[in-house]
């Protein structure tokens, strides 16, 4: 089984930038997709970015779609989301979420492994 850790959430100024991780333990992510979810209060957790195994291919929702960059390192099983241009409406909980696949996939139902979570607050 795998555990993720997402890290690096914190408080962000409207228009900063800020860079999500998710490092995973007990498991090589290399051949799994991999994808970042939210969570804000009284909303449904949200898909937002996913990339596949081998990070030449990711795929984004339409908000987030040239501000947000999700990439990967396998050599150190991590996954990243690199947030620009950060929007008031970006407050939540992100999520990284491991794919049952090593393609592309935007359904939770698809991930099978989730981390804690990680908090972006963002002033405006």
């Amino acid at each position: 089984q795998v555990q993720l850790v997402e890290s690096g959430g914190g408080l962000v100024q409207a228009g900063g930038s800020l860079r999500l991780s998710c490092a995973a333990s007990g498991r090589t992510l290399s051949v799994y997709g991999m994808a970042w979810f939210r969570q804000a209060p009284g909303k449904e957790r949200e898909f937002v970015a996913a990339i596949n195994w081998i990070g030449d291919r990711t795929y984004y929702v339409d908000s987030v779609k040239g501000r947000f960059t999700i990439s990967r390192d396998n050599a150190k099983n991590t996954v990243y989301l690199q947030m620009n241009k950060v929007k008031p409406e970006d407050a939540a909980v992100y999520y990284c979420a491991k794919a049952r696949v090593g393609t592309i996939r935007t359904s939770w139902a698809d991930f099978e492994s989730w981390g804690q979570g990680t908090q972006v607050t963002v002033s405006s």
